[in-house]
């Protein structure tokens, strides 16, 4: 994200109402679209649905209702009101698989999958939390051609992110052996954007790049990905060129 001098954008007398409120400092103006529902970016909700599920079965193997208030620092009040709802609580079941990404977008909760995915197995809360400074589209697991998408992480010299090449082909290998007996691998996730470069959008694999480099090597053409897009003009762009996969 860059940052607009006010004065090369705004007519004058748009400007001038804006100083009435603001002068002087950096003012984010999100990009237009649909507004997310609360808890939606954060995982705040999924995290509550996750909590409130565990409460109910540790309350119906026996724990009692002052010990999960004091576990969970709620009112007795509050955890009779979570144990005694009629109302079922939709917690999925996290896993490293498609099969389990895939579950996670048929009830709406993609974004959930995808943070939880690179907070735990995909070892990058890093890239977690920048995700979460704003509002994404994120869309599938759709099974794309692997020809798409180019690794930025690898032993080359023209690498983003360049790594020992002994490390990397041992990595490879190794997936290369978990690609043959298991089928249920996690989906890649790229980022589709546009910017001066690549005016007509373009692809970055995020994470993935080791089963990217190791499903070439076996000869797989495809296989899913969750790609995630920033603004609407990205999104319709995507969809223009690709919707035949979704």
């Amino acid at each position: 994200m860059k940052y607009e001098n006010g004065k090369d954008i705004f007519p004058d007398d748009l400007l001038c109402r804006i100083q009435k409120y603001i002068s002087g400092t950096f003012v984010y103006i999100p990009s237009a679209g649909k507004k997310r529902a609360w808890g939606e970016t954060s995982g705040y909700k999924q995290y509550l649905a996750d909590r409130n599920h565990d409460i109910k079965t540790k309350f119906h193997a026996g724990a009692g209702i002052e010990i999960l208030a004091d576990e969970y620092h709620l009112s007795c009040d509050t955890i009779k009101k979570i144990v005694y709802s009629k109302k079922e609580e939709l917690s999925m079941q996290y896993s490293c698989s498609l099969t389990s990404a895939k579950n996670y977008a048929k009830h709406g909760k993609l974004e959930e999958w995808v943070h939880q995915y690179l907070q735990s197995d995909g070892h990058n809360k890093d890239f977690s939390d920048g995700l979460k400074l704003f509002d994404r589209y994120y869309i599938g697991p759709i099974n794309m051609p692997l020809s798409l998408f180019t690794r930025c992480c690898g032993p080359e010299e023209n690498m983003k992110w360049r790594i020992e090449s002994k490390w990397f082909e041992h990595h490879v290998s190794k997936l290369e052996e978990v690609i043959r007996r298991e089928k249920d691998m996690p989906p890649l996730i790229v980022h589709y954007f546009i910017d001066e470069d690549n005016k007509d959008g373009a692809f970055e694999l995020n994470d993935g790049n080791h089963r990217l480099e190791a499903y070439s090597r076996l000869g797989i053409k495809g296989y899913d990905v969750i790609v995630w897009i920033t603004e609407k003009n990205e999104y319709d762009l995507f969809l223009s060129k690709y919707e035949k996969y979704i």
